[in-house]
């Protein structure tokens, strides 16, 4: 729970524009409250509470230095940020793979058999199907499976004539 709190920090101060470009500045070394606050066009004040934003998330440090309050990175939660973007990454990389698949298997069975007519490996596991409800006592036993076969193969007949 503590990471979570952690991370909804990080991500509700990455939400303002200000506050990233505060980031990429800072980035290029530290720099004070006035100097990140000058190029943003905002007040001293206006910027000190984007600083603390970014404070309380843990991506900035700050310390008093003379009269003037230094700024520079702090990016271990940024990294805990990455990982938990990376982890949700990989599992819809695998996920979105697994669809892939299970379309491009889709496709291939659907292009050898554009008029749905069953393939020989689709009756062979029907025909296992039937056995198995055979075999615990399902389906009314073997002549009903026999009757069941001799309509499939009269229905095939009809299609092809």
């Amino acid at each position: 729970m503590v990471q979570q709190e952690g991370l909804d920090r990080v991500f509700a101060s990455l939400a303002d524009s200000t506050r990233r470009e505060v980031l990429i500045r800072l980035g290029a070394g530290p720099a004070t409250i006035g100097e990140l606050a000058e190029p943003a066009g905002i007040t001293l004040t206006g910027m000190k509470k984007h600083v603390q934003v970014l404070e309380d998330a843990g991506l900035v440090v700050t310390e008093k230095v003379g009269r003037a309050r230094q700024c520079r990175l702090a990016p271990a939660p940024l990294d805990d940020a990455m990982a938990w973007i990376s982890f949700y990454q990989r599992l819809w990389a695998r996920r979105l793979d697994g669809l892939d698949a299970y379309f491009t298997l889709r496709r291939g069975r659907d292009e050898t058999n554009p008029h749905g007519e069953e393939s020989p490996r689709d009756e062979a596991g029907r025909n296992r199907e039937r056995d198995r409800a055979d075999q615990r006592g399902g389906s009314g036993g073997a002549g009903e499976r026999q009757e069941q076969e001799h309509t499939e193969q009269r229905r095939g007949r009809d299609e092809t004539e």
